[in-house]
């Protein structure tokens, strides 16, 4: 057991050597890191499937429900790749704690990313939206190869929604804050879609690229400074959408907050005030999302569209 006077360090960006990519490398994985998501893992995997993901790179955070079944039921060996990462890691002798989320998408990128044109680090309550032609893949033409880019948070609210409803969260949650850049409460984040022989920085919402540093680009090309990715300039979503299905209902938004956060050992504050700090940023989220909404029918429509049946 480790002892420390008080929590260490929290490291969340990972500097990486990219893969040499194979001659014959195609198409877009999904990496993510999950935990007891049985209620809504099969609806997540079902849209992507159907949008173009050709694998699904998943790591599997101890869960004691039937996720792993359900995933397993879904997908084929030739879509999955899952891998058991339970645990929580302390670098001695920098006497920093690692981001379980920021190893696996490193380990990812090095182990499975030579044999993928594009690799997209989401959680499973974000969702990919082809805008541009019918498939992720295809959604990325603009972007004409750049190596980086960053997807903003298109936040979805309770929908108002007291308790869970019946059925899966894309029918049921369609509205939307209006402004996912560009306002004085700007609640959005960015995830990132990349080149995986290309990435040289791992972290959660932000990678850099050998040949570009920082920089990335939006869904049409159009390449920025990260820090400038908030300008309302790079807002665009012409092309690829990512809705955040945020809250859910008030029911599920409520043990959100008990739960308590994903990580609670890969922080450097104690466990109460961490908790007291992640209800205060979700109930304040939930309050900005909801305080401009529009409705949003865009992912209903490509659902019905392309008969995707069991949504």
């Amino acid at each position: 057991m480790l002892f420390f006077k008080k929590k260490p360090p929290f490291s969340k960006q990972l500097r990486i050597t990219p893969p040499v990519p194979q001659a014959n490398r195609h198409g877009v994985a999904v990496v993510t890191m999950l935990k007891d998501e049985e209620t809504y893992i099969d609806e997540w995997l079902i849209f992507h499937q159907a949008a173009g993901i050709q694998h699904f790179i998943i790591y599997n955070d101890g869960s004691t429900d039937q996720t792993e079944n359900i995933i397993k039921a879904r997908l084929s060996p030739n879509e999955l790749t899952l891998v058991p990462w339970a645990g929580r890691l302390v670098d001695l002798a920098a006497g920093t704690q690692l981001n379980s989320q920021v190893l696996a998408v490193a380990h990812a990128i090095h182990n499975f990313g030579s044999a993928f044109r594009w690799m997209a680090f989401i959680d499973v309550d974000e969702f990919l939206l082809p805008k541009h032609g019918n498939t992720i893949e295809e959604a990325l033409e603009p972007v004409n190869g750049f190596p980086n880019v960053s997807l903003p948070w298109h936040m979805f609210g309770t929908g108002g929604h007291t308790k869970r409803p019946q059925g899966g969260v894309l029918r049921n949650y369609t509205m939307r804050a209006a402004k996912p850049i560009g306002t004085k409460k700007n609640i959005t984040n960015f995830k990132c879609i990349f080149n995986p022989c290309a990435v040289s920085e791992v972290s959660v919402h932000h990678f850099e690229t050998q040949q570009y540093g920082s920089k990335t680009c939006n869904d049409a090309g159009k390449v920025f400074a990260r820090k400038e990715r908030i300008n309302p300039a790079f807002y665009s979503a012409d092309n690829l959408q990512l809705n955040h299905y945020y809250t859910k209902s008030l029911e599920e938004f409520e043990a959100k907050i008990r739960k308590g956060p994903v990580s609670p050992g890969t922080h450097s504050m104690d466990e109460k005030r961490l908790q007291e700090v992640l209800e205060k940023r979700l109930r304040t989220a939930l309050e900005n999302i909801e305080s401009d909404l529009v409705e949003d029918n865009q992912i209903v429509d490509f659902i019905d569209k392309n008969q995707i049946f069991n949504i």
